[in-house]
């Protein structure tokens, strides 16, 4: 077997191990995952696949392409988190293998498996790459068309800008028109400093690209339109897409800063190569020139935008990942991946130490609950696991001399790390009792369930119904946290796990 088939058989299990294996390894999490599983749930009972609901009222956080994958998966493998997750699993799989194929072909196939490698491993793609929310999906049809933009001002084929609109639509009708603006500016950016404005003009004017684009995104919002009307207008465009750049929503602000930490974070253990990776020698390459004004471009545009979240600069990573790889191609010094690797993880061995030194200045009281209960989760294993890893992470410093089978063997210990201790420990801790208390009160047949002070829909999803959000009355099923049962002064405990209850209401 030659090295070429050695490195995709490599990348093929890397991703067996970090986006497959795990799916089911840990409970829906609140809210993002929670809320499109509980979509989806409810699209199937309704038998509507226009227009999605979250506890019987309208959704129009996203538009639908995800929930149709959802839909299908869920049809085969039936309501869990394998069939949740797939969708998600496999469009980071395609990510993953699309960025392997684009850089074997404009750089050499070590620098290919080096950016595939640190774009499997990495912390933050970890988190979000088979998580059962839209993003995998948005960024595969982002990257795919940023690809096939550079192929089409490099070969000016009309295939590849027959692909460009086949992306974007799809892109549009996953996550909207971020999926437009993207690629807009950035190519008007690059095809602008080389000279090609009117290429350019070309490119976006293109009748049979409008064309094919507006047969994939338009039908369904059209007829989402159709079904909803100003409702759907109002709520997805204005609320859902230009209130989150003019003013932060659901308190999620932060200063210009915000995706510097995030980036460092989110790209670990590889953070220290996002220095040497983007320098003014891409000036004088088009493929570096056009990979970095699209991870520049994403990451100032969000940091001027109101609404910030995590996983926005990860429509930046792609490009960065090559760039990484590129620099680490030529030659690295491993402790500069060794170090970040190690405080991470130590960092991981002593966290409940170190979020109770904290204790007193966290004001949440469930957030208070959960770190007294956190020891039942962060157990021996969850120790002894990171031990092992800490010490075979510096064996391997010791031992391993080739820089690619070392930067193989620290990916592989992040995935671990991130997939097979934290996720699951993290999940078990927060998300296992919603779980457990939504299999309950499936099981006992409770209805009319009252969700009080708390908003956690992966209950629905266990518990298969919808719930309702009002005040208790004497009899009702409550699922609430703990902080508030002093609003009851007698109930029956009927489920108590790690400050989360289902209590039936005696006297308010």
């Amino acid at each position: 077997m030659n090295l070429k088939i050695n490195y995709l058989w490599i990348i093929l299990i890397f991703l067996l191990i970090a986006f497959f294996i795990p799916l089911s390894f840990a409970p829906l999490f609140d809210l993002d995952e929670g809320a499109f599983s509980e979509a989806t749930r409810e699209m199937i009972v309704r038998g509507d696949y226009i227009t999605t609901y979250l506890n019987g009222e309208l959704r129009f956080d996203k538009p639908i392409f995800i929930y149709w994958l959802q839909v299908i998966s869920v049809k085969i493998f039936g309501l869990n988190e394998f069939a949740l997750r797939l969708p998600s699993a496999l469009a980071g799989s395609i990510w993953a293998i699309a960025i392997y194929q684009f850089t074997k072909q404009n750089f050499n196939e070590k620098t290919a498996f080096f950016a595939t490698i640190i774009m499997i491993s990495s912390l933050q793609i970890n988190m979000i790459a088979k998580a059962a929310i839209a993003d995998s999906l948005l960024n595969l049809f982002i990257t795919l068309t940023m690809f096939n933009l550079y192929y089409y001002y490099t070969f000016r084929e009309k295939k590849y800008l027959y692909w460009i609109f086949v992306f974007i639509g799809l892109g549009v009708l996953t996550k909207g028109p971020v999926a437009i603006m993207i690629p807009l500016v950035v190519s008007l950016l690059f095809f602008s400093y080389k000279s090609e404005f009117k290429l350019w003009l070309k490119m976006v004017f293109n009748p049979i690209g409008i064309l094919i684009f507006s047969m994939i995104a338009l039908p369904w919002y059209i007829l989402e339109y159709l079904a909803q009307g100003e409702l759907f207008i109002n709520g997805f465009f204005f609320k859902h897409n230009i209130s989150r750049f003019s003013s932060a929503m659901e308190k999620h602000n932060g200063n210009i800063f915000y995706f510097i930490p995030v980036l460092l974070v989110g790209i670990m253990p590889f953070s220290y190569f996002i220095f040497k990776s983007i320098n003014r020698q891409f000036l004088k390459n088009d493929l570096q020139l056009f990979l970095a004004i699209w991870f520049v471009f994403v990451f100032l545009f969000f940091s001027f935008s109101s609404t910030k979240l995590p996983h926005y600069i990860i429509y930046g990573y792609t490009p960065l990942f090559i760039l990484i790889a590129f620099s680490l191609t030529k030659e690295y010094n491993k402790k500069y991946i060794l170090t970040p690797l190690i405080t991470f993880l130590s960092i991981l061995l002593f966290f409940t130490e170190i979020i109770n030194l904290f204790k007193d200045s966290i004001k949440d009281q469930l957030a208070l609950v959960l770190i007294e209960n956190a020891h039942e989760s962060f157990d021996l294993f969850y120790r002894l696991s990171l031990i092992l890893l800490i010490l075979g992470t510096i064996v391997a410093y010791k031992k391993i001399k080739s820089n690619t089978l070392f930067l193989s063997s620290m990916a592989l210990v992040m995935i671990i790390t991130t997939n097979y201790i934290v996720i699951p420990t993290y999940g078990k801790l927060m998300q296992l009792p919603i779980k457990e208390a939504g299999l309950l009160a499936k099981d006992k047949k409770y209805q009319n369930i009252i969700m009080y002070k708390i908003n956690t829909p992966s209950f629905n999803v266990y518990y298969e119904g919808i719930v309702v959000k009002k005040t208790p009355k004497v009899g009702d099923i409550v699922f609430t946290k703990v902080t508030v049962l002093k609003d009851f002064k007698e109930y029956e405990t009927l489920y108590l796990k790690n400050g989360f209850s289902l209590i039936k209401v005696g006297k308010i």
